[in-house]
């Protein structure tokens, strides 16, 4: 039995993501369709798109958010919840402002989370 590569279980994420009904159908498919943000973890919670640059919990917190905007459209935030980057009335233009604010060296996502990530960071 060979063991799942980060990239196998993001791509396996992503797969439950575009089937599932916990978030929007076509921000989840812009989302993927960026290859910067299909290439990290995405992750739902409270009708939000998150993306992690690691598989497990304790997720990253360093990439901006999609949230869906009350009577349409979307709202970019992050990283943190204080941090409001701004208004989208389409998916694809969510998705181009989170793309755009990548922090530097953001690559594909790695089997671990944060602390782990930082490690694999300091090591290299």
């Amino acid at each position: 039995m060979t063991e799942a590569s980060a990239e196998d279980i993001t791509e396996a994420a992503w797969a439950r993501l575009l089937s599932s009904d916990g978030v929007d159908h076509e921000l989840v498919r812009a989302a993927y369709a960026e290859p910067r943000l299909r290439q990290l973890f995405p992750l739902v919670g409270m009708w939000e798109l998150h993306f992690s640059r690691c598989t497990e919990h304790p997720c990253t917190w360093d990439v901006p958010y999609i949230a869906p905007r009350k009577g349409g459209g979307f709202r970019v935030e992050g990283p943190s919840r204080s941090d409001v980057i701004g208004s989208a009335d389409t998916a694809a233009e969510a998705v181009a402002m989170v793309a755009r604010r990548l922090p530097p060296g953001c690559g594909p996502a790695l089997i671990g989370n944060r602390y782990d990530l930082a490690t694999h960071q300091r090591q290299n």
